[in-house]
């Protein structure tokens, strides 16, 4: 497992903008795949947006393309997602979850169980 600190959350008007980021430690980040997983009160988490392994090729669920960009710094070890255009249905605790296991060097997850390590959730609040 890897340790992750995910950070970047707040309080925005719909429209607006934030960047979470989620850094690893201990590790060479680029070999993981990265997950951004969101869980809404009373909703289960949902996924968000990946990045995989090496080739950092990104996925992202249909509300958010367009207005969602995930990408990484592998210099910093950081997983970062970009937010824009932010709407109210977009309020939720955001996580980000690593996985090392690997298939190919574009290995990438969207079910929440196949990743080992999460970070601690930073909430996203979007309203006027």
């Amino acid at each position: 497992e890897v340790q992750l600190q995910a950070s970047g959350g707040g309080s925005v008007q719909p429209g607006g903008s934030l960047r979470l980021s989620c850094a690893a430690s201990g590790v060479t980040f680029a070999d993981y795949a990265v997950g951004w997983f969101r869980q809404a009160p009373g909703k289960e988490r949902e996924w968000v947006s990946s990045i995989s392994r090496i080739t950092g090729r990104t996925y992202y669920v249909d509300s958010v393309k367009g207005r969602f960009t995930v990408s990484r710094d592998n210099a910093k070890n950081t997983v970062y997602l970009q937010m824009n255009s932010l709407k109210p249905e977009d309020t939720a605790v955001y996580f980000c979850a690593a996985d090392g296991s690997y298939h190919s060097y574009s290995t990438w997850y969207k079910d929440k169980y196949e990743y080992a390590s999460w970070g601690q959730g930073t909430q996203v609040t979007v309203s006027s």
